[in-house]
């Protein structure tokens, strides 16, 4: 591998040297020939000719050695050779000036600093560069605009070993990057260096002088900045003057130009406050106002500083860390027991992800590893650590937090001579001899094999990516997926030996606990992302950009046909560990990471354009799939806790079906189930009104995540009824998967509407299979709905009229017909029945009259069958649609006169009788009626009762038909209302017209009105009369002053019934007397009465 750069410290060293003063005892002495002018640089003619044996030394030793050292090394440096160290010594790649001056490090957004820096060069923005040693200097002019003047900032870099290490400019930017200014001035170095004045430390030309010169050059320049440095010169002198001071006890004076010291660290300038201010202020925010896409943009920036192999990556994730586990909502949420968000945790999983990547740094130095190590085990330690698997705490297993993984990967190492060799050539092989027979360093073929737990194999991997060794990684990648391949094809050879009994089983023990997707460490994207790295030739883009990448075929080296690409690879192991068998882990985040990760993958899949090469492996990888065994999430035999495939085989069927249907099918057939619903919750409705938690019965720990499970499942065989479309085989054994592995009859319902809205396009005819399919699924959602709550169930009935109606006339006889195990009564009258009888229907269908009859006949017998079953809620409706068929309306009518007496209220005999008066049967009304006033108790207070408009025109449709018909009535009124104005206002409509004016014909009518004094109506009014009396004495016993006036008026309308009676006057005479001399201590009512009454 290539030498990475010196890495920084880790934590608590973090300090930034301030610009070197180390002292300088001595210049070097000059050497001989005229050495390079002030402007040396590089040659800016077209041609260039080779580098300097001088040059070229320079550059190595200006990258790698401090200059103090150089200076110790050597005791004569000539003057040319210091100039080309000096000049060699400033960055000179203008990505690590980008990387430190924005968050993207890739983009063309005119606000980054980076940016604008550019357009300030080329504008000519910047004047009087001057390097002297290792200091560099200049003055950058922000041009005016609309709202601001022209301004002018001074800008001063220092550096050290093609880094910069410190930065000051006058616009006073505080942010974690360099400001445009000092983009400007160091591109301007970069890209113009024959333009930039050069000289050496500033001591070099202070020894070169003598003491007059030396008077003179202090004097000048305190006359020229004589009120910033006078204090400071006037101190220095005092001191200098004084033999016992400090500053004469050290041997030489600082020198700012000069470089840094041996002792110094060798790393970027990075603002450690404004890193820290800066991740304060973002999670102060909540991840609200995009606070979590700026925490993943300096994530990201970690990630490019370890792949430049800039130490400050460790540094800045140090730095971030420390504000994460400072946030004041870790202790909150753990003391409230509450949960973060999503967002939040997935910033944490990052994080840790981070970490396992700076540790595993092939080339950091072992005293940096320790203190890493120290530090992980501090902030894992402390009880608001999140953990790993949010905030589920398991019981079986110790407890682990986001760095436990970085804290395993601290005892990882890189000296195995096997790995050395795998990463380091792409022709590493073992011998043809050696070939034959089992080893665990290579397959057959001679590949070399990395056999290590495959997460930890693959955070290798990362780790290599990371610090950018792409070559190195993808070569231990290739040696992975190696090994993933022979244990596959191992893991097959052992199920045929074993796949008699299991299949006798049924369901199997053997699974992987520990899931490749979902995973902490993400392995299978790691290894995609590492593969298909190398085969996207487009430049880097940002995130942002919407265009998908342009992958190409780079064949794998040593391949056995010799037509394997990395491409194949990269979709060989993201199916691989996509079905990968693996038990549902614990827990609503990690179940919700799996769910996640796995839509990861199958969009990272989605992008890659299907060749022939890929369809190949897409094909031979699926078939391997099936005929895995417990091994495999799409093996015959599965775990009951196994996590489903239906995501993954969505992908696989969409992607195999224009070039191997059944495959495809066949694929996404054996994933419809979900054995943990099948040995749990039996064959009832197990739907969910909510997605988000459903609990399975006699099942811990609980399927968070369920509710997505079941409509990935729905998704899956709603794609599959759609390819499927006019092919009648085909769909009758989607509609079995359906049926058997489908437990939410919500789910099934949006199935079924799906394939209804499928097979009845706008523009053509009906496609009748899908029609039958769509229809047995509506079906099957009665049955399950039938004895269950569901607030759908009116919507979901009146879509399967829509669709039987859609399918024909045989469909409707036959939902008509087996009623009873379809509908409720209530819903097959009200609304089965109905709608099929109803004009539309009959149009809609076209029936001829055969046809209607026959439609009409089930709808009539359903109709008495339901009112058998239910009088109370269907009579109504079974006299409704038997109407034109004088049996069946006779039988519907006989039916309610039987369960009169028994099952119904009186509402409903009132609401009957009332149709029977209006459907002309008016004596047929009365019976009703009379039925319904024994079933009514009306108490003397219920003036305002529901049931008063019923009994009053009972008592009208009575008198109506005759004296005998309201002779019948009253005494039934008389026994069940008791409410005296109720009574009073039957009698007064009673007295004003004569009986009988009904018509009804054979009868004879008098015509005279009826006397109150004579029967039927001197029982009302006696019972009025008496209603009043009790009425009142109820009223006095808990009666207020505010309520005196209402209950004169009451007084009143009783005094009126009174009068009705031809002693009524001396009735009410002693009753007012009753009442003063029982309520005599109500002195104010009592006077009140007198006044009124006498």
């Amino acid at each position: 591998m290539a030498e990475g750069r010196r890495e920084q410290p880790p934590h608590p060293l973090l300090s930034l040297p301030p610009a070197s003063k180390r002292p300088c005892l001595r210049p070097a002495p000059r050497g001989p020939g005229p050495g390079p002018g002030h402007g040396s640089g590089l040659p800016s003619s077209r041609y260039r000719s080779p580098e300097s044996l001088l040059d070229c030394a320079a550059k190595a030793v200006a990258e790698k050695w401090a200059f103090e050292r150089v200076e110790e090394r050597f005791e004569r440096i000539p003057e040319p050779v210091q100039r080309r160290i000096v000049y060699w010594s400033f960055p000179r790649n203008e990505k690590e000036i980008c990387m430190y001056s924005s968050f993207q490090s890739v983009g063309t957004g005119d606000g980054l600093p980076f940016r604008r820096g550019i357009r300030l060069l080329e504008t000519g923005c910047v004047e009087n560069v001057l390097q002297v040693g290792f200091h560099l200097s200049g003055t950058v002019t922000e041009p005016a605009t609309s709202s601001e003047p022209e301004v002018t900032h001074k800008v001063a870099i220092s550096f050290d070993r093609c880094k910069i290490t410190s930065v000051t400019c006058g616009c006073g930017n505080r942010d974690i990057f360099y400001c445009a200014h000092v983009v400007a001035l160091s591109l301007y170095r970069i890209r113009k260096p024959e333009q930039v004045k050069l000289r050496l430390p500033i001591s070099e030309t202070l020894f070169q002088m003598n003491r007059d010169q030396l008077q003179k050059l202090v004097q000048y320049l305190i006359t020229a900045h004589h009120t910033e440095v006078l204090p400071t010169a006037q101190k220095l002198a005092d001191e200098i003057l004084s033999s016992n001071s400090e500053i004469n006890q050290v041997h030489g004076a600082p020198d700012p130009t000069a470089g840094a010291s041996i002792d110094d660290d060798n790393c970027w300038h990075l603002d450690e406050d404004q890193v820290r201010e800066q991740v304060k202020q973002f999670l102060s925010q909540g991840g609200y106002y995009g606070s979590g896409k700026q925490l993943n943009s300096m994530f990201a920036k970690v990630r490019e500083m370890l792949r430049m192999r800039d130490s400050n990556g460790a540094r800045m994730l140090t730095l971030i860390t420390e504000q994460f586990m400072a946030d004041p909502r870790l202790s909150l949420w753990r003391q409230q027991g509450t949960g973060m968000t999503d967002k939040c945790r997935q910033l944490w999983d990052e994080l840790g992800a981070l970490w396992v990547c700076v540790v595993l740094n092939p080339h950091c130095k072992s005293e940096e590893k320790s203190g890493w190590l120290k530090q992980l085990k501090k902030w894992g330690d402390l009880d608001v650590c999140p953990l790993e698997d949010g905030n589920y705490d398991s019981l079986s297993r110790p407890r682990r937090s986001v760095f436990s993984r970085a804290v395993e990967a601290c005892d990882l190492h890189w000296q195995d001579s096997h790995l050395q060799r795998i990463i380091s050539s792409d022709h590493y092989m073992s011998p043809s001899y050696q070939r034959e027979g089992e080893s665990l360093l290579f397959n057959p073929q001679g590949l070399p094999l990395w056999l290590d737990h495959v997460p930890t194999a693959c955070a290798r991997v990362d780790a290599l990516r990371s610090h950018g060794y792409s070559r190195e990684a993808l070569r231990l990648a290739v040696a992975i997926i190696n090994t993933l391949r022979l244990q596959q094809q191992r893991q097959m050879d052992i199920y045929k030996h074993q796949k008699k009994e299991l299949l006798q089983r049924g369901v199997t023990s053997t699974t992987n606990l520990e899931g490749w997707v979902g995973h902490p460490l993400d392995p299978i994207g790691c290894l995609f992302t590492t593969l298909t790295e190398t085969v996207n030739f487009l430049p880097r883009r940002p995130h942002s950009d919407p265009r998908p990448p342009v992958y190409h075929h780079v064949p794998v080296w040593g391949s056995p046909d010799g037509g394997e690409s990395y491409l194949t690879l990269a979709l060989e192991v993201a199916l691989m560990g996509m079905g990968q068998q693996r038990i549902m882990p614990e827990g609503l985040y990690a179940q919700d990471k799996v769910c996640r990760n796995e839509e990861q993958i199958v969009a990272k899949l989605q992008e890659l354009e299907l060749d022939e090469l890929l369809v190949q492996t897409l094909r031979k990888q699926a078939i391997q799939l099936l005929e895995a065994g417990p091994f495999s999430g799409l093996g015959e035999v599965i775990h009951r806790e196994s996590v489903p495939m239906h995501t993954f085989a969505k992908y696989l069927f969409s992607a195999l079906l224009p070039h191997d249907a059944d495959l495809a099918y066949k694929v996404a057939l054996r994933a419809m189930r979900l054995p943990v619903l099948e040995s749990s919750g039996g064959s009832g409705d197990v739907g969910h009104p909510h997605h988000g938690i459903s609990i399975v019965p006699s099942r811990y720990p609980r399927w968070f995540t369920l509710g997505h499970l079941e409509s990935q499942q729905c998704e899956l065989a709603s794609t599959m009824l759609t390819a499927a479309k006019g092919d009648m085989l085909r769909l009758r054994t989607v509609l079995e998967a359906i049926q058997k592995n489908i437990h939410s009859s919500s789910l099934i319902f949006k199935l079924a509407q799906d394939a209804f809205k499928i097979a009845t396009p706008a523009d053509n005819p009906p496609d009748i299979t899908l029609l039958n399919v769509a229809l047995e699924l509506g079906l099957q959602v009665m049955r399950m709905t039938l004895s269950t709550l569901n607030w759908r169930r009116r919507e979901m009935v009146r879509w399967l009229v829509t669709c039987a109606t859609e399918v024909g006339l045989r469909a409707l006889v036959s939902i008509l017909q087996s009623w009873y195990t379809l509908f409720t009564p209530t819903e097959a009258t009200s609304i089965v029945a109905a709608t099929v009888m109803s004009h539309n229907t009959i149009l809609r269908l076209s029936l001829d009259y055969p046809q209607r009859e026959e439609l009409a006949s089930c709808a009539r017998t359903l109709a008495l069958q339901c009112a058998m079953k239910d009088p109370q809620n269907c009579a109504l409706s079974a006299l409704t649609l038997c109407e034109k068929d004088h049996i069946a309306f006779e039988t519907a009518y006989q039916i309610v006169i039987d369960a009169a007496s028994t099952g119904m209220t009186y509402s409903q005999l009132f609401t009957i009788a009332r149709y029977m008066e209006h459907r002309g049967y008016p004596l047929r009304s009365f019976k009703l009626a009379s039925l319904a006033m024994t079933h009514l108790n009306l108490a003397y207070n219920q003036d305002t009762h529901s049931a008063i408009n019923d009994v009053l025109w009972a008592c009208a449709l009575s008198h109506s038909l005759g004296k005998n018909e309201l002779a019948a009535i009253i005494p039934l009124v008389v026994k069940s209302v008791h409410c005296a104005t109720v009574l009073s206002d039957i009698l007064r409509r009673c007295t004003m017209t004569a009986p009988g004016l009904a018509g009804i014909p054979g009868r004879r009518n008098s015509g005279k009105l009826m006397s109150t004094d004579k029967a039927p109506l001197r029982q009302l009014l006696d019972a009025t009369i008496s209603a009043y009396i009790n009425t009142t004495h109820s009223r006095l016993t808990h009666i207020s002053p505010r309520h005196y006036g209402e209950f004169i008026e009451f007084l009143s309308k009783a005094r009126e019934t009174f009068l009705l009676a031809l002693d009524g006057h001396i009735q009410f005479a002693q009753f007012i007397d009753n009442l003063k001399q029982i309520y005599k201590g109500k002195k104010k009512l009592m006077m009140l009465v007198r006044e009124r009454f006498g």
